[in-house]
């Protein structure tokens, strides 16, 4: 558990550095690491954002299910260490595109790094391992807890690689050197990735007791994901939910960077910072909030309140006007979001039966990581109509899943707040 814990927290310390730095390379014509050549539109800029966000997920979708086969069959470790190792090269790659303000090779390394990037998933396979009945529920909780800790430590680190001489602590005084750069958070996440894969490597024993026997590789198993998602007559409604969801705050978390760049004249620094804010309430509730209400209401009924006020509070982010506006009122999405993610996936476990449960969480994380790929590449031309647009856009799509949600779901016979065992295979 250890070296696991620290595998999930160095990983996704890693992806939160980027956050705030992506958007301005292609996005902010402001910034000093923007890209595009000069003579280029700006809508371009902004269309190739939502391709690049685009990328990684559609090459997770495609590739994730494939890792998972592989671990049941060749083990975790080097499944983890294959896929670690990818993700460090990828960030070079992406550091080296920056230097040398080459875009295409930004594409190539996102691409790359969706293809090895199950890490997660045979992290949490690693877990179900060597979980028990008894502390499942604990471990489970403490990677959740260890993922939320990188996703608030990464913006804000990786907001202040970005920028020179900015001060990482208010008041101490130390700064940035002038050296640091939009590359800089890269290097750095490279380096994290790399000493990762020698943590697996060195420190983590093999946890899958028993290999799965040699057998055909389903290489189109996320395409035969979604076709089930659309086959089972009781979570369909649940599925299209969840991607009408994931799809609405995507178009949010792809452009919210960049809105308020523009109309608060935010710094990569001051973005990441932001970020850091939002992970802190989206911890909060799935540490604190979540658990409390979960004692008192069934899941169905969180995600049936939660969905359309996520829809709410997303509107809400473009009322403020100032810094102090956006943090009175940015705690409303993280606050929703963290009830329906932690609702949603338990929902989807205990509407499916016993012998199905590794089979449809498979299944629910690709439909998720679809509705992260195929919106992030619209929102590029929705941007370039409006800066609002991808907001608004946003907002439709989470209030037109509340509104599936509501018409067409039926809660299951069993108690629907009661979340079924976690599954311990990989390969959904």
């Amino acid at each position: 558990m250890p070296v696991v814990v620290f595998t999930v927290f160095l990983d996704m310390l890693g992806v939160g550095i980027l956050l705030p730095v992506v958007p301005q390379l292609l996005g902010n014509p402001r910034s000093p690491e923007y890209l595009l050549p000069n003579g280029w539109k700006y809508s371009t800029g902004l269309i190739l954002l939502g391709f690049l966000t685009a990328i990684y997920s559609f090459m997770q979708f495609l590739a994730t299910p494939i890792l998972g086969q592989l671990s049941d069959r060749y083990g975790r470790r080097p499944i983890l260490a294959f896929s670690l190792l990818g993700t460090s090269l990828s960030y070079v790659v992406f550091a080296i595109g920056i230097v040398q303000r080459n875009i295409p090779l930004l594409f190539a390394a996102r691409a790359f790094d969706g293809i090895t990037g199950g890490n997660i998933a045979v992290a949490q396979a690693a877990v179900a391992d060597v979980s028990t009945n008894e502390n499942r529920t604990r471990n489970f909780g403490l990677v959740g807890a260890t993922f939320g800790l990188g996703f608030i430590a990464g913006p804000y680190v990786g907001g202040k690689l970005a920028s020179p001489h900015v001060q990482f602590i208010t008041g101490l005084g130390f700064k940035s050197p002038s050296w640091f750069s939009a590359a800089t958070p890269f290097w750095f996440a490279a380096g994290l990735a790399a000493l990762n894969t020698m943590l697996v490597i060195t420190r983590f024993p093999e946890t899958l007791a028993t290999k799965a026997q040699a057998k055909r590789i389903a290489w189109n198993q996320s395409f035969a994901n979604i076709r089930k998602a659309a086959a089972l007559p009781g979570l369909r409604p649940i599925f299209t939910t969840v991607f009408l969801y994931q799809s609405g705050f995507t178009f949010f978390t792809t452009f919210f960077a960049l809105y308020i760049s523009r109309k608060l004249h935010f710094s990569g620094s001051n973005v990441g910072d932001y970020f850091a804010y939002i992970g802190l309430w989206i911890a909060f509730t799935q540490a604190v909030l979540a658990p409390r209400l979960a004692k008192h209401f069934p899941n169905w009924k969180i995600v049936r309140v939660a969905i359309p006020l996520l829809s709410v509070a997303v509107l809400a982010c473009l009322a403020p006007t100032n810094t102090t506006q956006l943090l009175l009122t940015g705690w409303l999405v993280p606050v929703f979001v963290g009830c329906v993610f932690a609702n949603a996936t338990s929902l989807v476990s205990a509407s499916a039966p016993a012998h199905m449960q590794g089979e449809v969480l498979g299944i629910n994380a690709s439909v998720q990581a679809l509705a992260q790929s195929i919106p992030a590449a619209l929102t590029g031309f929705l941007a370039t109509a409006s800066d609002s647009g991808p907001i608004i856009a946003s907002s439709i799509a989470i209030m037109t899943g509340a509104i599936v949600f509501f018409v067409f779901y039926r809660p299951p016979s069993r108690a629907a707040g009661t979340p079924a065992a976690s599954p311990s295979p990989a390969h959904g």
